[in-house]
């Protein structure tokens, strides 16, 4: 690039013009509502408002997985959060989230209802109500911990550092690309190296922490994440592949990767979730074929 074209940033940045990328409808530099609309309220005692972006995957994972166990007090409604159209803008949304992001989680099994914001913090609140999937070994618990905050860490630089550049920027741009794809692939060689050594990221027990990166560096894995898998030689991460192999196959994960997805086969979409059998009859699927 040419000096004569560089951006000079002026002395003080104004929101003057769109961001542009896909998502440059729904940025702005303001929090807040937009407008109001009050969140539905189910049934259940848990009622999660998201939608099945990586850090909406880790709450219904976690849910599917507590309910695995026999927690019965886990069932929850999830309700479809359309981020694109604005919905987290929303007055009642705001409410559950002053941050405006998915997943927002209520938890109304008690005299005052709850609410839990930023999906570690809502793993963390879930593992330690219902006493699962959190180390109580003080050695072994503040491992998981590590790696639970290095995710919520590392993703960023993932998300909106590599795929917003790499995928969803309104142009191409040499210097940003690599220099987030060198961050992604450091990230996946500190995983791996991990994985070369544990079986989990914790240790050798299935933890919160594995819930938590599995959706972000497990789809990243499999290229399923950006369409970024060739360019950044994922294959290469053996034990990466062999962990994220093994925790796709869980029932749960299954389950949980479906709630609240609107795309991909309509098979693999559950826009909403109010009960456990809404997996046999409610997948996109079946509703097409009902209202055909």
């Amino acid at each position: 690039m040419s000096n004569s074209s560089e951006y000079v940033p002026p002395k003080v940045w104004s929101w003057n013009k769109p961001s542009g990328g896909r998502f440059a409808n729904i940025n702005r530099p303001i929090a807040g509502p937009t407008h109001d609309k009050e969140l539905p309220v189910g049934r259940h005692p848990l009622q999660l408002y998201s939608l099945a972006t990586p850090n909406g995957v880790k709450v219904t994972v976690m849910l599917e997985e507590l309910l695995a166990l026999g927690h019965r007090d886990a069932e929850y409604d999830a309700w479809l959060i359309k981020i694109g159209e604005g919905d987290q803008f929303g007055s009642g949304f705001v409410a559950a989230n002053p941050n405006s992001k998915i997943p927002a989680l209520v938890d109304r099994s008690g005299p005052k209802p709850i609410r839990v914001f930023e999906s570690g913090s809502i793993l963390f609140y879930l593992a330690e109500k219902f006493g699962a999937f959190l180390p109580k070994d003080i050695k072994t618990r503040t491992e998981c911990m590590s790696w639970l905050f290095w995710q919520m860490g590392s993703a960023p630089y993932l998300g909106g550092g590599f795929g917003h550049f790499y995928a969803y920027a309104p142009s191409k741009m040499e210097y940003p690309i690599d220099r987030f794809a060198m961050e992604t692939k450091r990230q996946l060689d500190v995983l791996d190296r991990r994985l070369a050594e544990s079986e989990y990221l914790a240790g050798g027990e299935y933890t919160i922490a594995d819930i938590a990166v599995w959706p972000w560096y497990g789809a990243l894995a499999k290229g399923l994440l950006y369409g970024a898998g060739e360019f950044l030689s994922v294959q290469e991460y053996k034990n990466v592949q062999r962990w994220t192999d093994r925790i796709a196959k869980r029932p749960a994960v299954l389950r949980g990767r479906m709630v609240n997805r609107t795309w991909g086969e309509p098979s693999s979409q559950l826009h909403e979730r109010h009960d456990a059998s809404d997996f046999e009859t409610k997948t996109q699927d079946k509703v097409e074929t009902a209202a055909s």
